[in-house]
């Protein structure tokens, strides 16, 4: 048994000296979910980090890669680029692999299955090591040549660039759907999320740590980026067409993360219950006291069972529309305290390897 000298000062802090080698020498024992990514061959002064969520992208991701190479050796004097891979079934993972391991910039996370946009992304940043993070898809929608813009409003003090769409090359009733959905939630959120804003953004590095404090499974991530706060500054730029292959996002996809985005900046669903409720008894009673007045002035003529069935399928609408709300609530609750890991990463790393 280890006896601690707390009656001798001097013999404490060496005891504690001793303790802190000790501990630096063993260090922490690595996180089964994280394995450690290797640092980059040129040192750890990485000034810019550009995270790239990938699944199925083979087609694009070469020339992701050329054009960011391009811009990026102009605009930082240092720089990474990661590529975090959500389970593709393509061959996307081997040309990730390729790409880290003819350039040491570029490194690879292989996350265990697919965790699906928003975890890839949150992989990319707790990964990323760079005095600004980048946050922009394989797709190339997101133009690589209007990173410059960004770094230099960043290195002129903003602590997030977030890139406003101006022009969208999609279908109609999707630009209009996402239209709609953006100026709902900036009305009921209770913070401010700027209109027409995706993922694509910069954020110093103060932001990026902050955001890796956030453990909520259900994640919003240009919610939780505007929630921080600091020097938010917007910079409108034309969403291209996509470059390659389809989009991975399903209407279903689209419509629970708008639910999520609700759900997670909003107290209004709840209210609604209330108001609902409210409202659901207030129409009863306006009614009931119309076909009292009518029954007790002998002109009731209208079938009861009709007046029954309305009224049930009314207050029963109600009640289901209530519990489906507080559901959804309840559920995130649930999948917060279950305490699980955002995600599970095979493998980190700037190396091409033989395994499979």
């Amino acid at each position: 048994m280890v006896e601690i000298p707390v009656n001798d000062q001097k013999a404490a802090l060496e005891f504690c000296r001793r303790l802190s080698a000790m501990m630096k020498e063993y260090g922490p024992e690595e996180d089964p979910t994280r394995p450690s990514l290797p640092k980059m061959s040129k040192g750890d002064g990485v000034e810019v980090s550009v995270v790239i969520p990938v699944y199925n992208e083979e087609d694009n991701l070469p020339l992701i890669y050329d054009r960011l190479i391009k811009i990026l050796e102009e605009a930082s004097s240092s720089f990474e680029i990661i590529f975090v891979d959500d389970g593709s079934k393509d061959g996307s993972l081997d040309i990730m692999r390729g790409l880290a391991g003819k350039d040491g910039r570029v490194r690879c996370v292989e996350l265990a299955r697919n965790f699906g946009h928003q975890l890839a992304v949150t992989a990319g940043i707790d990964y990323a090591v760079g005095s600004a993070v980048i946050i922009m898809d394989a797709d190339l929608q997101d133009p690589p040549e209007v990173l410059p813009d960004l770094i230099k409003r960043w290195r002129n003090g903003r602590d997030v660039v977030y890139a406003i769409r101006e022009k969208r090359k999609e279908f109609f009733l999707i630009r209009a759907a996402f239209a709609l959905f953006y100026r709902i939630l900036q009305r009921v959120s209770s913070i401010y999320i700027p209109l027409d804003t995706g993922d694509f953004c910069l954020m110093d590095r103060r932001v990026a740590d902050i955001m890796r404090g956030m453990k909520e499974e259900n994640r919003f991530l240009r919610g939780m980026r505007s929630w921080v706060g600091l020097k938010q500054e917007g910079y409108t730029y034309e969403r291209h067409a996509r470059h390659a292959g389809e989009t991975k996002y399903s209407i279903a996809y689209r419509v629970r993360f708008a639910i999520d985005g609700l759900i997670s900046f909003s107290h209004l669903p709840l209210k609604f219950a209330s108001y609902s409720g409210v409202a659901s008894l207030l129409i009863s009673l306006v009614f009931g006291a119309y076909y009292l007045t009518v029954h007790l002035t002998g002109g009731l003529s209208e079938p009861k069972a009709a007046i029954l069935i309305v009224a049930l399928f009314f207050v029963g609408g109600v009640q289901l529309l209530t519990l489906g709300i507080m559901g959804e609530y309840i559920a995130r609750i649930f999948d917060n305290v279950k305490g699980r890991p955002l995600y599970v990463a095979r493998r980190a790393g700037t190396v091409d390897d033989s395994e499979d």
